[in-house]
């Protein structure tokens, strides 16, 4: 069995993606690989020149290059429509903001990305 997970972004109030995990939605599965993905990014407005860092251009940017960090053929990775309270059998849901991530489900936890890492990653 697959252990499901959504990851819903946020701007501002406002959901703009929800992504469908089948399998690894865990903590130290989805959590460690979302947690590594946002790893010294930023999120900006407007793309600075010549930049070198990790930026996401708002957080529908951020979004769409979550969604292409993730899917790497057929399955897995679905998208879903942007609305909470769907019954997908997820046993985790991630919800990410430009500042901080919250995660409900079988474990709960609230915190900036630098915490979540922490919280998913454990004593690795």
């Amino acid at each position: 069995m697959g252990t499901r997970c959504l990851t819903y972004v946020y701007d501002g109030d406002d959901i703009v993606a929800c992504m469908y995990r089948h399998f690894d939605g865990y903590p130290s599965g989805h959590g460690a690989d979302l947690a590594d993905f946002l790893h010294d990014g930023k999120v900006v407005n407007g793309i600075p020149s010549g930049d070198k860092s990790k930026v996401f251009n708002g957080m529908s940017c951020l979004a769409a290059q979550m969604v292409a960090h993730f899917k790497d053929g057929p399955g897995n990775i679905y998208l879903y429509p942007p609305k909470l309270d769907q019954d997908v059998w997820q046993e985790y849901e991630y919800h990410v903001y430009g500042n901080k991530v919250k995660v409900t489900g079988h474990s709960a936890f609230e915190g900036t990305w630098e915490e979540f890492a922490e919280f998913c990653h454990g004593d690795e």
